[in-house]
């Protein structure tokens, strides 16, 4: 199920598409008030089949993939494939990889995005995360094959945004990700900020404990609100050799991570 939901503690925007009342534009897309929110937002979730929850947050973001510094409008994307393979499988990964302003780096390197975490860092994983737990292989799926990720020690991934190919700071209006095996309501969310200021919090619907690496997508978008930060609680405790997930007799919800979708980085 694809659903969107304008989330508003202000009036509706006649001005954006996605946020009008018109029902031929929304059917079958279901469309609620969330209280919850501090800004006006647009939010577009899905579990199960996430496609055509994808395309309708690609087409929000403005359509066009950005893939070289110096783009106006349009989006980025990160499903982490162009990791090398010296930083894949192993704790390794650098938290500022797409936030490279070396003018000497691949383009690829230069999608504004740094991510900072409370625990020991960050690792892509191209097995599931086998090397971590051998029971994660049948756990965990890959959305866009064959790398995840995750932190490494924590559940929490702070995401900032850079002007790319520089190290100015930046923000954006839109941002979502794609998770394999949310199993309950409670265990992943993601929280958008403007500074120090709580834009909203929303929940990652879950796919229930009998779907073992099922993907889940949220992605939130702001037309009126700068995002400098977006907080990812993917999951109720970290990955670990002795942990297993809550569908496969442990007692924790483990999630990990595929595709990021962000809008152009701008100030």
């Amino acid at each position: 199920m694809v659903s969107i939901a304008v989330a508003s503690l202000a009036a509706c925007n006649k001005d954006h598409p996605y946020l009008q009342n018109d029902q031929s534009r929304q059917s079958p897309l279901e469309t609620t008030e969330k209280s919850g929110a501090k800004e006006e937002a647009i939010v577009i979730k899905a579990n199960g089949d996430i496609n055509a929850a994808l395309d309708q947050f690609r087409d929000l973001l403005g359509g066009q993939l950005n893939t070289a510094p110096g783009a106006v409008g349009g989006r980025r994307e990160i499903n982490w494939d162009a990791v090398p393979a010296n930083l894949t499988d192993n704790n390794s990964f650098p938290g500022d990889f797409f936030g490279s302003f070396d003018p000497a780096a691949a383009n690829g390197r230069k999608r504004g995005l740094v991510m900072t975490t409370p625990g020991s860092g960050f690792s892509i994983s191209d097995s599931s995360f086998a090397n971590i737990n051998p029971e994660y292989a049948d756990q965990f799926k890959t959305f866009s094959p064959l790398k995840t990720f995750v932190a490494v020690g924590s559940t929490i991934t702070d995401n900032f945004f850079k002007i790319p190919g520089t190290n100015t700071d930046a923000s954006v209006h839109g941002f979502g990700v794609v998770f394999s095996d949310v199993n309950n309501q409670s265990s992943t969310s993601m929280e958008f900020y403007d500074g120090e200021r709580l834009l909203g919090s929303f929940k990652v619907p879950n796919n229930g404990n009998n779907a073992p690496g099922a993907f889940s997508f949220l992605g939130v978008y702001f037309p009126d609100a700068r995002v400098t930060r977006v907080r990812i609680h993917s999951g109720s405790a970290p990955l670990s050799p002795t942990q297993n997930d809550i569908s496969d007799g442990g007692g924790e919800d483990l999630v990990i991570m595929d595709d990021f979708i962000y809008s152009e980085p701008a100030n």
